[in-house]
């Protein structure tokens, strides 16, 4: 067996990573000295990168700072306002939650175990809290009183409105029978709690919980659109507090178009959030702990200030650890054994990771108190709420209102960098090669956040369900992804067309077939012989048919331009194809302005909108355009060879195959996770689920979406 006892060279970054080598190296500049390193860093493209504390002078560090972090909460003595993560046993390999449960009783600190089952090492160890989560894996009652406190899991910032999910290649015999589920299966965790449906239900089972176990309650939920009313919900029910956790959180495994595109950033989460208990009169007593993406002490001390009582830190005590940010946890191979499949070829050294951890704790505690210092504050409890101290640089005015900041008014520019990133392509290979949705582990390098926006739909975010309503279970129940158009006289079974127009010969075969197969479309200038029930065509040979000029019974070709939007009100066509291509307006802006156009008139029933372009990447796009008002998509044939790129070719006809049956279950996990069964009576023009992220207002304006942490 492969013992790891010291760190292992950090692989070159050849893509956008929110973890840096440079911030990886700070934590483990912290973890070998236990000394502070460095505070009030300035980089990012974050939210809360862009936030800075007020300083009357040059900031200072000691290795001697004098200002306190200790202070209470629930009965619960806390040295510092730090939380171990919620990291299970099944996503990391044993040693690590051992590591971090031992460690958070030599601190002072606390431990989230997760949801999968008390490993009997940690149970040793008292200032854990344990996870109560919708599959209950190994919860009973001797569970439940192991620790400190109690977490009610609802949901992740990882995987919004879906349960976990642990891969079946690194469910061995320890772990099923922690987990009390057979060896090799997939642990998928339903989406919901099946006895929590109502704000009502989560307050019953705080109840029995606080009644069986003595101990106090908190709920974990995911930062999403609703979530002032979601935190305001759970301490009205009487939970001792809430865990948020922001968009992009690390995890060990989840489908990557969750990942990238639900939820909203946790410094958003966390101010409109501790705004609204403040106005209904429910702050004091009430643990506001934030989770997702807090690299280091300085995005500690900004999501304090905008309202926070404790911050959780994962994936920085992994790196404290050992982690290199592979992103290949689901796998079960981590070269520095925190996340493989327990298999006896490779263990982490527990008194390594004891010693990295604490001084990653020492280090990054007097860090946050030379924050303190400089900011002339006694106890890090002076700090909660301090919104006066912090200073916007570069935000819109609508985000400085929702964090309740002073700041410069910046409105960024839709688009800022590259369309096809190579994030793109990789997710797509896979696609191809699966045809199942793209599963990815660690936190979000997706745009605005982290790599920049190539266009407005990277800005946007899609809501996950939870609590108040709750998500429909895409793994065990059907979600209807059809779309009929033009009154019924089109069957499609997923909202996206397939344009062959340019494509080579093969291509137009192997889109066709694969259409047939699984009830698409293709969008065609000629219709083939045998294809006449899936083809969108020019000759009128097909389903449906389409013209540059507006004639009855053809679906009018516009090109995508806001100015030729009033003048489409009385045509007597079927509906209209938006063609980005073909216009000088985004997509996205064309669509919507369309769809509400046609609203106010009141003859949007009398019309298809379908968005056209090759500029359309994935299922994510796809779902955003829907419910800015598109009834379909078509999008390129391009797609797959993005996909195959300088690979082999190998069976065309089983690779858009692939293509079609990945994009459909994708969108059935969108809309699962946002708690919507049927895709076309509830998906079009519903803008109520998304919410834009820093976006300039004249843009989200014309796209009619709420800015994420509004109400």
């Amino acid at each position: 067996m492969m013992i790891i006892n010291k760190y292992l060279p950090v692989p070159r970054q050849t893509d956008s990573e929110l973890w840096t080598a440079e911030k990886i190296e700070h934590v483990r500049r912290l973890s070998l000295t236990g000394k502070p390193q460095g505070i009030f860093e300035r980089n990012g493209n974050r939210v809360i990168d862009k936030v800075e504390f007020k300083l009357k002078k040059n900031p200072e560090m000691t290795d001697n700072p004098t200002s306190s972090l200790s202070f209470s909460f629930s009965g619960i003595d806390m040295s510092m306002p730090l939380y171990l993560g919620d990291m299970s046993y099944g996503a990391l390999s044993g040693n690590p939650n051992i590591t971090i449960a031992r460690v958070a009783d030599m601190t002072g600190t606390l431990a989230g175990t997760g949801e999968g089952g008390l490993h009997p090492e940690v149970a040793k160890h008292k200032r854990i809290f344990v996870q109560w989560a919708s599959a209950r894996f190994g919860v009973d009652a001797k569970t439940l009183t192991a620790g400190l406190g109690i977490v009610i899991k609802i949901g992740q910032g990882a995987k919004p409105g879906i349960g976990g999910h642990l891969p079946g290649k690194k469910v061995t015999k320890p772990i099923s029978l922690t987990r009390r589920i057979p060896e090799g299966m997939d642990a998928i965790s339903p989406a919901p709690h099946h006895d929590i449906y109502s704000i009502e239900d989560l307050g019953q089972r705080i109840a029995a919980l606080k009644e069986m176990t003595g101990k106090p309650v908190f709920v974990k939920v995911a930062a999403t659109n609703y979530i002032p009313y979601v935190v305001a919900g759970i301490a009205r029910m009487n939970a001792d507090g809430v865990i948020i956790d922001g968009h992009g959180a690390g995890t060990g495994a989840t489908p990557q178009v969750i990942r990238d595109n639900v939820g909203i950033p946790i410094e958003l989460a966390v101010a409109s959030a501790d705004n609204v208990l403040r106005q209904e009169g429910l702050r004091d007593k009430f643990t506001v702990i934030a989770a997702g993406r807090v690299t280091s002490s300085t995005d500690a001390a900004k999501l304090i200030a905008l309202g926070a009582d404790v911050v959780s830190v994962g994936t920085g005590a992994l790196i404290a650890m050992g982690c290199v940010m592979v992103h290949k946890c689901h796998i079960g191979s981590c070269p520095t054994a925190l996340t493989n499949k327990i298999d006896g070829t490779r263990e982490m050294d527990i008194e390594f990771g004891v010693k990295t951890l604490i001084n990653f704790i020492k280090g990054f505690g007097l860090e946050l108190m030379n924050i303190l210092d400089n900011l002339g504050i006694r106890n890090v409890r002076e700090l909660r709420g301090r919104r006066d101290l912090l200073y916007g640089n570069g935000l819109s005015e609508e985000t400085l209102a929702i964090l309740g900041i002073d700041g410069r008014v910046e409105d960024s520019p839709v688009k800022q960098g590259e369309l096809w990133t190579k994030r793109i392509q990789v997710y797509l290979h896979e696609l191809m090669n699966k045809g199942e949705p793209v599963i990815t582990s660690m936190g979000s390098t997706a745009p605005p956040d982290v790599e920049k926006p190539g266009r407005i739909s990277d800005w946007l975010r899609s809501d996950g369900a939870q609590v108040t309503r709750p998500p429909i279970d895409p793994y065990r129940e059907d979600i209807d992804t059809s779309f009929y158009l033009d009154h019924g006289k089109i069957y499609l079974s997923l909202p996206v067309i397939y344009d062959i127009t340019n494509a080579p010969e093969k291509f137009r075969r192997a889109f066709s077939w694969a259409s047939l197969a699984l009830s698409s479309a293709i969008f065609t200038d000629e219709t083939n012989p045998g294809f006449e029930d899936i083809s969108f065509s020019y000759d009128g040979k097909g389903i449906a048919s389409w013209s540059k000029k507006p004639f009855p019974e053809r679906y009018y070709v516009i090109p995508s331009s806001l100015d030729v939007v009033e003048g489409l009100v009385s045509l007597d066509v079927p509906g209209f194809i938006v063609d980005e291509d073909e216009g000088k307006d985004d997509l996205e802006l064309v669509v919507s302005r369309l769809d509400s156009t046609l609203k106010r008139n009141g003859v949007r029933y009398y019309y298809d909108i379908i968005a056209k372009s090759s500029k359309l990447r994935d299922s994510a796009d796809v779902f955003k355009n829907l419910l800015l008002g598109a009834d379909s998509t078509i999008v390129s044939y391009s797609l797959l060879e993005r996909a195959i790129g300088q690979g082999s070719e190998g069976d065309l006809k089983e690779r858009a195959f692939n293509i079609i049956a990945g994009m459909k279950k994708e969108i059935s996990l969108l809309a699962g996770a946002a708690g919507v069964y049927s895709v076309q009576s509830s998906l079009t023009g519903n803008r109520e689920l998304l919410r834009a992220i820093n976006l300039n207002p004249k843009t989200r304006e014309i796209l009619r979406v709420k800015p994420a942490g509004g109400l």
